[in-house]
């Protein structure tokens, strides 16, 4: 047999490169090296799954959790009732078993969990009230059981926190003496003089001041001896009293009005008082549109002549009719009736008694609170006058006293305002009196002459950044409400 040298040299390189080829080819280990891998990489897509579904129901959780803690602190929830009226610092009754209810029942739907144990707090620090729910949980596994795991532990915690609003009581001190009984402007002080007949023959171009104190029906001889004014009834004289006239605008058939809340009007004369007296009542009206919480602010109205008087005292009904007799807003729209008339002993009558009213305030404010709640309240006294004082007294007729109007003694309230009362003042400008006289030891000269040192002694006596002035009745109703809303702004609570 003939050997085929050459081909079979062939055949030889071709069997070489076969076994090199196939001793080097890799494809084979992907199949050992998946089945190696397999049972890790699907425990890894397991736990994937496993983690995702323990998040979701601690998403669940977690805003079951920020809702009850939320709810504990809300206004009007019965932990946040409780804490307004606690004295001391610690943890709120009830609290903490509201919050955990509230956190249950937020779950009731909510599946996929065990071993639920919630934990809640509320309390009050100062006048901050705190909130605290926490939560921690077993959530059961499906792919990591078969390794050995058979829960993912999950927990939270939710806070939140309330700071109490600032309960405060509102002393308005309302200077009802002789003097605001002037008119409120120089135009209404125009139109008293052409029909106020009071003092005629010592006023004859018209009587503004110093002429209220004749007692009704009471006028002088001289007086009854002169012609009665155009469009007078034939017993004019009943009318001398100048704060019936003044009230009346000249019509001698009208009967005294109860509230002149705005000026020119031809039912009557506005005075002075007559535009405090319907600031007080916007006042009210503004303290009850912001209360955060019931009874926050108390005002009383305490006006004042030769005493301090007790007109209405510290109210949390401030939204009463000021038809009904039983409310501080009638109180506030009939203020003018106290102008002094020589006629009410609580207030006594003749200048104006700084000297007394004050002391008198301070002694109604028997205690001086921090603000925390309604037993506790901040003071504030808003004094609002034209800041004139006057030592002299009347009664039946007798005068004793000067005349001599000064300005406010501002150790007077000093006082006050070393205890922690903040005291607020609104100076109602004096009116320069036109046409003064020289009668009565020149009082309209005196009181010409003080004027311009009222304002600096009136700032004195203000607590820092509570002095005002206004001088129109529309003025004195929006700086009443800005006296307001400064007190509201910056009072703050003693921690």
């Amino acid at each position: 047999m003939k050997v085929d040298l050459i081909r079979m040299g062939q055949q030889f390189r071709r069997l070489r490169t076969l076994i090199s080829v196939f001793r080097f080819n890799a494809r084979g280990n992907v199949a050992i090296f998946f089945a190696i891998l397999a049972l890790p990489l699907i425990g890894a897509v397991g736990c994937v799954v496993d983690y995702s579904m323990a998040a979701m129901i601690k998403t669940k959780l977690q805003s079951a959790a920020d809702q009850a803690s939320l709810a504990a602190v809300s206004l009007d929830s019965p932990p946040m009732t409780t804490a307004t009226n606690m004295t001391s610092n610690g943890a709120v009754s009830g609290g903490a078993t509201y919050a955990t209810n509230f956190f249950n029942a937020n779950l009731t739907t909510t599946t996929g969990y065990s071993s639920l144990t919630p934990t809640a707090t509320v309390t009050k620090s100062g006048t901050t009230i705190t909130s605290t729910v926490s939560f921690t949980a077993n959530v059961p596994t499906f792919v990591m059981g078969v390794m050995g795991y058979k829960n993912i532990a999950i927990s939270g915690s939710s806070t939140s926190s309330f700071t109490l609003p600032t309960y405060i009581n509102f002393y308005l001190m309302l200077d009802v003496s002789g003097s605001m009984g002037f008119p409120s402007t120089s135009s209404e002080q125009t139109r008293l003089e052409a029909v106020n007949p009071d003092q005629y023959t010592i006023n004859p171009g018209g009587c503004t001041f110093a002429c209220h104190f004749s007692a009704q029906g009471a006028c002088a001889a001289s007086e009854m001896r002169l012609p009665a004014p155009a469009g007078a009834p034939a017993n004019w004289s009943q009318y001398c009293q100048g704060y019936i006239v003044s009230r009346n605008g000249g019509n001698y058939f009208n009967t005294p009005v109860t509230s002149c809340p705005t000026a020119g009007t031809s039912a009557c004369i506005q005075l002075q008082v007559d535009a405090v007296g319907y600031a007080v009542d916007q006042l009210l009206s503004t303290a009850a549109s912001k209360e955060v919480v019931a009874n926050q602010y108390q005002v009383g109205l305490y006006p004042f002549i030769r005493y301090l008087y007790s007109y209405f005292p510290l109210t949390t009904n401030l939204t009463g009719s000021p038809t009904n007799s039983s409310t501080i807003n009638y109180a506030a729209a009939n203020l003018a009736s106290l102008i002094d008339t020589g006629n009410n002993s609580n207030l006594g009558s003749g200048g104006t008694h700084f000297e007394n009213a004050l002391p008198s305030m301070n002694t109604i404010i028997s205690s001086v609170g921090d603000g925390s709640s309604s037993s506790s309240p901040l003071p504030y006294v808003f004094l609002i006058t034209d800041g004139t004082q006057d030592s002299q007294v009347q009664w039946n007729g007798n005068w004793s006293g000067s005349n001599n109007a000064t300005v406010i003694d501002t150790s007077l309230c000093t006082t006050l305002k070393n205890r922690g009362i903040t005291i607020a003042v609104l100076y109602v400008p004096y009116q320069t009196i036109q046409n003064p006289t020289t009668n009565f030891n020149n009082e309209d000269g005196a009181v010409n002459a003080i004027i311009p040192n009222i304002p600096g002694a009136l700032q004195s006596c203000a607590s820092p950044n509570f002095y005002f002035t206004a001088s129109s009745p529309t003025a004195i109703t929006n700086t009443m409400i800005t006296m307001f809303n400064q007190v509201v702004n910056t009072a703050h609570i003693s921690q």
